[in-house]
């Protein structure tokens, strides 16, 4: 096992990563799109298709890829139906949370994984310093005074644990994902922030920060569940 938080146990092939990594960006690009310009059964059907391939994933998963998924729907459930339905931070297009979002989540924390455990480390950094200027800039004139706060959560996600550079390979991915969804329509976030003074863009520059705490409280799951195995193997040693 690497030392890194996120490198899951289990040998890791180039082709098997590889072949996963383009079925994962094929699913999400094609299941946003199907969603958007089929009426009813586009969402209906992108949501079976990314809950089968996220179930035959599951089915053949090592325990702690398996741990890592699960946890990954559980969260990203709970964390939608918050920020969308309760806080009202952005509203998808028929107004609920769609069904193949969560598991989304999770096959996009797997090709995040897959990217981090191949991505040179200086990726780590060069993320959020290439954003900074313009987080800042965007607050400055004021069309986005709530990316500067998301900015802040990368940078402590960052600061306080190993995986930093899955952090920084999420900032991105999900930035290019935002972008391509409120393209697309199938979400939109608001201008303004609610029960906050502040605003934001559509998307947010920062919006991959709301990922990276998604992926840390997967990653401290994990590592958890790591720590309670060493104790249980050392109390029956």
């Amino acid at each position: 096992m690497a030392h890194e938080t996120y490198a899951i146990t289990g040998a890791s092939s180039n082709q098997r990563d590889a072949t996963r990594a383009l079925i994962i960006c094929a699913v999400i690009a094609g299941g946003l799109a199907f969603d958007q310009l089929v009426p009813f059964w586009g969402q209906t059907l992108t949501s079976a298709g990314v809950w089968l391939l996220l179930w035959q994933w599951v089915r053949h998963a090592p325990r702690e890829e398996k741990i890592t998924l699960v946890s990954c729907v559980i969260y990203a459930t709970l964390g939608e139906c918050f920020l969308s339905l309760a806080w009202g931070l952005y509203d998808y297009r028929l107004g609920n949370v769609p069904a193949f979002v969560p598991p989304g989540h999770a096959l996009l924390l797997m090709l995040g994984i897959i990217l981090a455990r191949r991505l040179p480390g200086w990726i780590t950094w060069a993320a959020p310093a290439l954003a900074a200027p313009f987080v800042l800039l965007l607050a400055a004139t004021g069309a986005d005074t709530f990316g500067v706060l998301l900015f802040a959560m990368l940078v402590i996600c960052m600061a306080f644990n190993r995986s930093r550079k899955l952090y920084a390979v999420m900032f991105v991915l999900s930035l290019a994902m935002e972008i391509y969804g409120t393209w697309l329509g199938n979400w939109a976030w608001r201008s303004d922030v609610p029960w906050i003074a502040l605003t934001t863009t559509n998307p947010p520059l920062a919006a991959g920060a709301f990922y990276c705490v998604l992926d840390l409280l997967v990653m401290t799951t994990l590592r958890r569940y790591r720590n309670r195995g060493v104790v249980e193997v050392a109390q029956g040693a």
